[in-house]
Order: C-alpha cells, then sequence, then structure tokens
C-alpha cells in the first residue's frame, strides 16, 4: 500500500506529495511513485501512516490557510488606502517572493526574517504586534490542531 496526500499546487506543478509505503511495498516501487509524483511538485516520504492525519493539515490543507493570508494581507493594505488590485497584486506577489526566496536561499526562515527587519523600523512594529505573545504560532497550532483532528474523525 502506498498513501499520498497531494495538495492543490500540485495542478501547477508546485505541489507537496508526501508519501507513505508500507513494508511491503519495494524500493524500485517507491523510486517509482516518487518519479512519477515528482511532475506534480515536491515529493517526500514518512516512514510512519499515523503522521498522514498531521501531513493532511499541514501541507493538503495548508494553501487555503496561505490563500487566506493572502486575503488579509489585501484587506490589510486596503485599509491602508492601496487600491484592491494593487493590494491584491502586492499582497500575492509579496508571498510569492518570500516563499521563494525561503525555499533558494537556504536559509531558516527565522533568519530572513531577522534580515528584513531593521531595528526600531518598520517591520519590526509590524512584526510586533504578529509575534506578541506568539500570537500567530498559537493560531496556527491551533488551526493545524483542529484539521488535523478532523482528519483523524474522517479517517474512521
Amino acid at each position: 500500500i502506498v498513501r499520498c496526500m497531494p495538495n492543490t499546487p500540485a495542478a501547477i506543478g508546485k505541489g507537496m506529495m508526501v508519501v507513505f509505503s508500507n513494508r511491503l511495498v519495494s524500493n524500485d516501487t517507491k523510486r517509482f511513485v516518487a518519479d512519477l509524483l515528482s511532475a506534480s511538485g515536491e515529493v517526500t516520504e514518512i516512514d510512519d501512516e499515523g503522521l498522514m492525519d498531521a501531513v493532511t493539515a499541514v501541507s493538503g490543507s495548508g494553501p487555503a490557510y496561505i490563500f487566506h493570508f493572502i486575503e488579509a494581507l489585501t484587506v490589510a493594505a486596503e485599509k491602508a488606502g492601496l487600491p484592491t488590485k494593487t493590494a491584491r497584486l502586492l499582497a500575492m506577489q509579496t508571498v510569492y517572493g518570500a516563499a521563494s526566496l525561503a525555499a533558494e536561499s537556504g536559509e531558516p526562515p527565522g533568519v530572513l526574517r531577522q534580515q528584513v527587519t531593521s531595528p526600531n523600523g518598520t517591520t519590526a512594529a509590524a512584526l510586533a504586534v504578529l509575534m506578541g505573545g506568539d500570537r500567530l504560532i498559537h493560531l496556527l497550532t491551533e488551526a493545524v490542531e483542529a484539521a488535523r483532528l478532523r482528519s483523524i474523525e474522517l479517517g474512521k
């Protein structure tokens, strides 16, 4: 048995596919599956099927979290006075560019965040709101846990 959790960016070759193979699957078959799926994006393997619910919560549902973030950043940009079309472009390209930089630089996201944050600057002011009390971490942790528990429930 081979289980795979893809996500919607696979439709444009930018997906994340996580694969679990039971002990009966040969290495040749594992390679074949990975090669087949790689046409749709990145492929990684887990060796514990019990982690598939967490994978579903993070990567399967994750694109929706990012889409919602883009929506929220667009609304914030509009409230700051930007026209809707410009606000959406800025939000989408900023997310795309930041994700691309994180993927290509090899640096941990925290290092990249620190590199763009000037002491007492505009980014520092915004991050103080987002990071205060680990607010964003708690919110995402709660969201991922809700999705993980729902995945478990749906799997019964």
